[in-house]
């Protein structure tokens, strides 16, 4: 068989496992806290992310894509050794879905693109040694590993706590909400808009400036408000209403707030993330079809390319991503609709914040932080210090683990796939 169809095919089938990898622990987590707080049965969140990951990776996911993640290491040096780039792709995809798989089985929700980088850079440095590497760009990834979690526990924190002292806690929740829940909806629904349009819809290059991403962002929140101030307009207090029964309705008003914020998410996650597991494919493409000398630091995707990882993430949602599930819902701290409002709520403006002053915020991270800073909105008792701390040594682990298998692949592909 011609050597340019073999490393085509496998090219395709570790794509496609990666996807199934990044749908299995990325996109569970991101869904963790909607079925954690039972806002949405685990069939019902398979359902929506289906449609609104797939959504995002096949509308949105971009016409090209950078072959390297994050720039960690230089492609020219790789000019004259096509061959070894490429093999060293195939690695990178196959290790850091190997890694991902095995965090999916503990339930351990870990950064896809951490695991792509140390793949690369294993590779990278069994290839062309450590100078290869820019060391800075790993110092920030290093960086994110406290950054990320500590931010967004933060400001969840600070979210769930306003939440609890204005609404839960207060004689008249249900009126109390009726007047709250429409501000909150105005901020909410503009940090999503400048998400959607910064980050979600940025591979179709709108051109936008900063005063009319600005009036777009301010126009969802304003509609977003309306909405749920409509919504509400009926919902009063009953004579029979105690107010525990109050909370509950008051739940169950936060639970839709909350399943809206998860597709939002989706649709961002999917546009943005698909190209951890299509980028190097396509990049193993752009490298066969190059001249002579030539790297590709950049690669078009094929509407098929995108089609290929958005159906694998799907199906790694569905088929492997319970356990992730369990562990961001329901193992680091008990969830509720309000809870888990307040962690996604936090999240998203971390996310935002991070994006704009360039930070290196790992999204995983970042909603895991989140879940962490609601539990401590309720005292330290509430958290699963056991949970957290295999969490956290995961994320240590990710870079080098992804690097270490990738160069175990590597030695193995380079002395067994045929060059052309």
């Amino acid at each position: 068989m011609d050597p340019t169809t073999i490393i085509l095919g496998l090219a395709v089938v570790f794509g496609l496992y990666m996807a199934w990898n990044i749908g299995a622990n990325d996109v569970a987590n991101a869904m963790g806290t909607s079925v954690g707080s039972h806002a949405v049965t685990i069939g019902q969140a398979i359902f929506i992310a289906a449609i609104f990951e797939f959504g995002g990776a096949f509308l949105v996911g971009g016409e090209v894509t950078n072959t390297i993640r994050k720039g960690i290491f230089d492609a020219s040096l790789f000019a004259d050794k096509p061959f070894e780039f490429n093999v060293g792709m195939l690695s990178a995809l196959l290790a850091a879905a190997v890694w991902l798989q095995l965090a999916s089985w503990k339930g351990l929700p870990v950064s896809t693109t951490h695991a792509i980088v140390g793949a690369v850079m294993g590779f990278s440095i069994v290839s062309m040694g450590w100078s290869s590497i820019n060391w800075w760009k790993v110092g920030g990834i290093v960086a994110s590993w406290f950054i990320s979690p500590i931010t967004g526990a933060f400001i969840a924190f600070l979210v769930f706590f306003t939440i609890r002292r204005l609404i839960l806690d207060d004689d008249e929740p249900i009126e109390r909400t009726r007047k709250v829940a429409p501000a909150l909806v105005f901020v909410l629904g503009t940090v999503l808009g400048f998400i959607l349009f910064k980050k979600g819809l940025k591979n179709l290059h709108l051109g936008l400036s900063g005063v009319e991403l600005t009036g777009l962002a301010v126009a969802m929140g304003i509609g977003g408000s309306i909405a749920v101030g409509v919504m509400l307009r009926n919902f009063k207090k009953e004579e029979k209403d105690s107010h525990l029964r109050q909370n509950l309705k008051v739940e169950k008003v936060f639970a839709w707030l909350q399943i809206v914020t998860a597709c939002f998410m989706a649709f961002a996650h999917g546009s943005n993330d698909v190209a951890n597991a299509v980028g190097p494919l396509a990049g193993i493409v752009a490298n066969l079809n190059s001249a002579a000398g030539e790297v590709a630091t950049q690669a078009a995707l094929p509407k098929w390319v995108l089609a290929l990882g958005g159906v694998g993430i799907v199906i790694g949602l569905a088929t492997w991503g319970k356990k992730v599930i369990a562990t961001v819902g329901k193992n680091i701290t008990e969830m509720t609709p309000t809870r888990g409002f307040a962690a996604e709520f936090g999240a998203c403006i971390t996310i935002l914040f991070g994006s704009t002053l360039g930070l290196p915020l790992s999204t995983t991270h970042v909603l895991v932080g989140s879940v962490i800073g609601v539990g401590l909105a309720r005292g330290i008792a509430a958290l699963n210090i056991g949970v957290i701390r295999g969490i956290a040594a995961s994320w240590f682990i990710t870079v080098p683990a992804g690097g270490v298998l990738c160069v175990i692949f590597y030695e193995i592909l380079v002395h067994v796939l045929p060059r052309g």
